[in-house]
């Protein structure tokens, strides 16, 4: 999509959008910002919804993959990686930080690391399922959401085993 484009589907003229975004490039890292601290938001909302660490890591992951299933966020984020402009989302580190710092994530009694590790493993998972999960399951006589549940079942086996291994099991 163009400028023109973005502004006359706003409903103003082309010099207001590159006065508050600069660029093309501008707008879709800004959308991309938005959709980053919306995600975080239903994430965090999860911490009021479960008492269990282990409950927290499911639904915050599936919260995760359905931010990712809904296609203009999957291909807005690889956009921005294949354009160069991934370099502006500086609010991933701080979206993982707020994630971090929650006491559902300090109850887990899980180094930082691991943690951390999980949550990209998780959107490495879900991009990936949300760009090319669909498309390929039906290439290949697979349900649609077959790349989806079989990456949740992988990080609930995880989630599982850290949960066990926690109580000494």
């Amino acid at each position: 999509m163009k400028l023109v484009e973005v502004a006359r589907r706003a409903g103003v003229v082309n010099a207001t959008v590159l006065h508050h975004f600069g660029s093309i490039d501008g707008v879709q890292a800004a959308l991309m910002t938005r959709m980053i601290a919306d995600l975080v938001s239903r994430i965090l909302a999860v911490t009021d919804q479960v008492s269990e660490p282990a409950a927290f890591a499911t639904q915050s992951t599936e919260a995760l993959f359905d931010a990712f299933e809904a296609k203009p966020v999957a291909r807005l984020a690889a956009w921005l990686e294949l354009t160069g402009e991934s370099r502006r989302l500086t609010t991933v580190r701080e979206a993982v930080r707020s994630v971090l710092s929650t006491q559902m994530v300090e109850q887990t009694g899980l180094p930082v690391s691991v943690v951390e590790d999980f949550i990209l493993l998780c959107l490495s998972m879900a991009l990936g399922a949300g760009l090319f999960g669909a498309t390929l399951g039906s290439l290949l006589g697979r349900p649609e959401s077959r790349a989806r549940d079989m990456a949740l079942a992988i990080l609930q086996r995880r989630v599982d085993e850290a949960t066990l291994a926690l109580k000494g099991g």
